[in-house]
């Protein structure tokens, strides 16, 4: 089942939420109802995300959501995917926002957007000038990478070892900022998902050259769970 298909299907269990005697030919027509019912979509929802997303992608999203829905109290849990995982299982998180895909065949997930990755550089390396190139390009640089635990360190690893590349890493962090503060001084090299990109751009920022190094992101909801017409908007806010 296509993630198109998926939200198509997200929409309309809004719709009925709203409508609930609606006639199925006139879904379409009635989808508005969910934006112009505000006063119907209120309540408490608690939203977990990891921190290699969270103060990028996120922001926008709920700053809209909340003006458009005034009656909503979101709460938002930054914590890395293990724990959130467990929170869901616990219904102490209603929805999380992870790194695609995930363990467990309890959960239900929705694709968001999928993101290429980049070699974050010193200003003045050697190779900063470049559209694109190779991690093994990379084999002699020492490399700052976020620590075990996050799950892009992983995707970072994934992407060396297509590259046949062992990195010598020489800086661990839970946080791209710490990151990207070393790369600019000249301490190494790193690798980051392209919504870390810093519009300051204290380093460079070139694209891996390889159709994999990507990352998929989406929102998980426990299986099985009933979902509110609050979480339901949401989800469905979180859209592209």
């Amino acid at each position: 089942m296509n993630a198109n298909y998926e939200w198509m299907k997200l929409y309309e269990a809004a719709v009925l939420e709203t409508n609930p005697n609606i006639l199925p030919g006139r879904i379409e027509d009635a989808k508005g109802d969910v934006v112009e019912r505000k006063d119907s979509v209120a309540g408490s929802l608690t939203v977990g995300v990891i921190p290699t997303i969270a103060p990028y992608y996120l922001p926008p999203k709920l700053s809209s959501f909340t003006r458009q829905f005034p009656q909503a109290l979101v709460t938002v849990v930054e914590e890395i995917t293990p724990v959130l995982l467990d929170r869901l299982r616990a219904s102490t998180v209603d929805v999380a926002i992870l790194a695609l895909p995930i363990r467990g065949h309890e959960f239900d997930t929705f694709a968001l957007l999928t993101e290429r990755l980049f070699a974050a550089l010193p200003r003045k390396h050697a190779l900063s000038g470049r559209r694109s190139l190779v991690l093994k390009d990379l084999r002699k640089e020492p490399f700052l990478l976020l620590r075990d635990g996050h799950c892009f360190r992983d995707t970072a690893v994934a992407a060396c070892d297509r590259a046949r590349l062992n990195p010598q890493i020489i800086f661990k962090s839970g946080q791209f900022s710490s990151i990207l503060s070393m790369v600019s001084t000249g301490m190494g090299v790193s690798i980051v998902p392209e919504m870390a990109i810093e519009k300051e751009a204290r380093c460079r920022y070139v694209r891996i050259a390889d159709d994999e190094a990507t990352r998929t992101i989406g929102a998980t909801v426990l299986r099985g769970r009933s979902l509110t017409r609050l979480h339901h908007a949401f989800l469905a806010h979180l859209r592209p």
